[in-house]
C-alpha cells in the first residue's frame, strides 16, 4: 500500500535536501571488439557503444521527468582498454579518441575504462596503456582512467606505484592550461571493484555481463537533515537513523535502476549507495560528521564518526536491495565537499588525517590538491601508503591527487562545476625516493590466504 507520508518525505528529500540519482552507468564489454588491427578494433568499439547506449541518455531523461527524481549523470564504463591493447598493439591513444567520439555521439557525461589492472605485474598492453594516459586525458574531453596497482590477494606492485607517481605528475603538466583535468580524471586503486558506476574510477570488469545497468545514489543532505532532528540522541540512535535513511535512499535507487533496465532491455546490475558530496550547500559528508557532534571535520573523533556513518549506510542499503555493490559508503573528496573545503582551509583537516579516515570509508584520498612542485616519488609514496591501507584491511582504496602546477600549499585552485575548489594541502617533503626506486612487489598479507 502506498504511504502518502513516505511520498511527501521523498519529495522533500529531493527538493530541500539534495537527494538525487548521481549516475546511471551502462557497463559495456568490449572483449568482442578485440582485433589484431587497431583500426578494426576501434571501428567495432564505436559501433557497439553507439548501438548499446543509443537510448541511454533519453531513457534517463524520461525517467527523471516521469518520476520527478533528478538523475545528474548518464555514463558508460567499458572493459579495461589495456586488454584490447594486448591484442592490437599500436598507439593506445587511438582507443581514447574513439571512445571520446562515441561518448559524445550518445551524449553521456563521462566514459570510464581507459584502464589497466596490474596488481601482480604488467601483462601485454598494460604498460603501453599506462604510459599513454597523460596524452589520452589531455587530448579527450570525456574519458576517465584508472589503474589498479594492488590487492589483498596479490600484494602491491611497486613498479606500478613508481610509474603512477610519474604519470600523475605528467598528466598535471600536460593539462595545466585546461584546469588540470588530467589528474582529476585519473584514479589509482587498490582492490578495485568491477561494478563501480562512479567516475573517474569506473570500468566494466571481465566478470561482468556483456551489458549491464548500474546506478549510483547519493544523499548526504538527506542524512544530515535526519540527524538534525535528533540533536540529543545517543550514538546507537544516530546509527539507527542513518541506517533507516540509507534504506529509503537505496529504495529510490532500486526503483530507477529496475526501470532503466526494463526500458533499455539490459540486465540490472547493482545499486551503489555512496554518499558522494558536491560543493553545493547542504550536500556535504563533512557536515554529517559535524552534525554528529564535531566542531569541525578533522577534529579528534572524526575517524570514529566516519566509521559509524559508513557502516550504517551499508547496513541500510543491503536491507533495501539484494544487489548493492560498487563502492557503497561515504566519499570524502576534498574539493567536492563544502565542509571538507572549509576544514582544509582552516587547517583542522590535514592530508594525514584524511589518510586515517580512508581506513574506514569508501575509496580513499580523493580530489586533493597538492603543491605543484611535489616530486613524482612523493606522489608514489602517497599511493603506496593508501594501497597498504586497502591491502591490509581488505577494502577498496584509491588516490586521486592533483599536483597544482605553479601553486604552493596555502593557496587555492578553482576547478569549477562538480569538482569545486580546493585549498592546496601541505605534503611532507621528506623523500621516499630510495624506497620507491627499489621496485618489486610488497607481498600479500596473511589474510589473503582464506581459500
Amino acid at each position: 500500500m502506498i504511504n502518502t507520508t513516505d511520498i511527501l518525505e521523498t519529495i522533500n528529500m529531493i527538493q530541500e535536501e539534495n537527494l538525487d540519482i548521481r549516475t546511471i552507468t551502462m557497463g559495456i564489454s568490449l572483449l568482442d571488439c578485440a582485433d589484431s588491427d587497431i583500426e578494426n578494433s576501434c571501428r567495432k568499439i564505436y559501433e557497439k557503444i553507439c548501438k548499446r547506449a543509443e537510448k541511454l541518455v533519453k531513457t534517463g531523461e524520461d525517467i527523471e521527468n516521469e518520476f520527478g527524481i533528478p538523475i545528474i549523470n548518464k555514463r558508460i564504463s567499458v572493459t579495461p582498454i589495456a586488454m584490447l591493447c594486448a591484442a592490437s598493439g599500436g598507439d593506445p591513444v587511438k582507443y581514447a579518441k574513439i571512445l571520446d567520439k562515441a561518448a559524445k555521439e550518445v551524449g553521456v557525461n563521462f566514459l570510464g575504462g581507459y584502464s589497466a589492472l596490474v596488481q601482480k605485474g604488467f601483462a601485454a598492453g598494460d604498460e603501453i596503456l599506462i604510459r599513454s594516459i597523460p596524452e589520452a586525458l589531455a587530448t579527450t574531453d570525456r574519458i576517465c582512467s584508472s589503474v589498479n596497482i594492488g590487492s589483498t590477494k596479490t600484494g602491491i606492485n611497486m613498479d606500478a606505484v613508481r610509474l603512477m607517481g610519474q604519470i600523475v605528475k605528467e598528466s598535471a603538466e600536460l593539462t595545466v592550461d585546461k584546469g588540470l583535468v588530467g589528474p582529476s580524471k585519473l584514479v589509482v586503486f587498490c582492490n578495485a571493484v568491477e561494478d563501480n558506476p562512479f567516475m573517474a574510477g569506473a570500468f566494466h570488469g571481465a566478470g561482468e555481463p556483456d551489458c549491464v545497468i548500474n546506478v549510483g545514489v547519493s544523499g548526504p543532505g538527506v542524512v544530515r537533515a535526519a540527524l538534525s532532528k535528533i540533536p540529543d540522541a545517543d550514538i546507537t540512535e544516530v546509527a539507527d537513523t542513518v541506517k533507516k535513511t540509507a534504506f529509503k535512499i537505496t529504495r529510490m535507487g532500486q526503483l530507477v535502476a529496475k526501470e532503466a533496465s526494463k526500458r533499455l532491455d539490459v540486465p540490472f546490475g547493482i545499486v551503489d549507495l555512496s554518499l558522494a558530496p558536491t560543493p553545493a550547500v547542504g550536500d556535504s559528508v563533512a557536515h554529517i560528521l559535524e552534525e554528529m557532534g564535531l566542531e569541525q571535520c578533522g577534529a579528534c573523533g572524526t575517524t570514529a564518526c566516519l566509521a559509524l556513518l559508513n557502516d550504517a549506510v551499508k547496513k541500510g542499503g543491503v536491507m533495501a536491495s539484494s544487489h548493492v555493490g560498487g563502492l557503497s559508503g561515504a566519499f570524502i573528496p576534498v574539493s567536492e565537499d563544502a565542509g571538507m573545503i572549509d576544514a582544509a582551509r582552516s587547517g583542522v583537516l590535514s592530508i594525514e588525517k584524511l589518510e586515517a579516515m580512508t581506513a574506514v570509508c569508501s575509496v580513499g584520498l580523493d580530489m586533493i590538491a597538492i603543491p605543484g612542485d611535489t616530486p613524482a616519488e612523493v606522489i608514489s609514496g602517497i599511493i603506496a601508503d593508501e594501497a597498504a591501507i586497502g591491502m591490509v584491511n581488505s577494502k577498496t582504496t584509491a588516490v586521486r591527487v592533483i599536483p597544482a602546477i605553479g601553486k604552493k600549499d596555502g593557496e587555492e585552485i578553482e576547478f569549477g562545476g562538480l569538482f569545486g575548489v580546493s585549498p592546496i594541502m601541505k605534503v611532507s617533503t621528506a623523500s621516499p625516493a630510495k624506497f620507491i626506486s627499489r621496485g618489486g612487489r610488497i607481498p600479500a598479507p596473511l589474510q589473503s590466504l582464506k581459500n
